[in-house]
């Protein structure tokens, strides 16, 4: 495997994934996606790697991680997708990679439709309701089915209050939320102070 040197990390990296296990016997790679549309795999030939979260999951052994992974093909296979990269010669170059993260720059990741967003886009916003009145910062959203769920956490967390007692939980839908905006970094919602 190349080690990656001329990969340059880019600024604006978004984890995406990770490395389950070798597909086949020619270096695939196997891979679940954290979204359930990973089009941000697609859309990207290059994969920036980060060793797994519990190193101990990782088969790499003295294997060394390539920093950036060059996709010349990927496609979707049952819930997941397997890709082949020119710096994964054989299964067993596959099988060192398993746990490892996948990263790619958020510039890649395809065009939101209008009224769309990418979830790593809105945390961080600031949220206010209709009142002027600043409820927090998105913290990270849940996934309900039917729809999603804005984490959203007083910041700072008031002196004496449990910092999960400051979040509220505010359903990302047009009757909650009357407007995003990426530019100025804030939602504004319909939302009481008392819910």
């Amino acid at each position: 495997m190349t080690d990656g040197a001329d990969a340059v990390w880019p600024d604006d990296a978004v984890e995406v994934g990770f490395i389950v296990d070798a597909w086949g016997i020619k270096g695939w790679i196997k891979v679940q996606p954290y979204a359930a549309d990973p089009q941000a795999l697609f859309a990207s030939k290059r994969w920036f790697l980060k060793p797994p979260a519990n190193a101990l999951g990782s088969r790499q052994g003295a294997t060394e991680l390539p920093a950036l992974l060059r996709i010349v093909q990927a496609k979707e296979h049952g819930d997941g997708i397997v890709a082949q990269a020119e710096e994964i010669p054989d299964r067993s170059a596959a099988e060192a990679l398993h746990g490892v993260r996948i990263l790619v720059s958020r510039r890649s990741f395809p065009s939101a439709d209008r009224d769309e967003y990418y979830w790593v886009d809105l945390i961080g916003l600031a949220v206010s309701n209709r009142q002027g009145v600043v409820l927090g910062s998105v913290v990270g959203l849940l996934d309900t089915g039917a729809h999603s769920v804005l984490r959203v956490a007083q910041d700072p967390v008031p002196q004496g209050k449990a910092a999960q007692g400051a979040e509220r939980l505010i359903p990302f839908v047009a009757a909650y939320v009357d407007s995003v905006s990426l530019d100025e970094r804030r939602i504004i919602v319909d939302w009481g102070l008392d819910y």
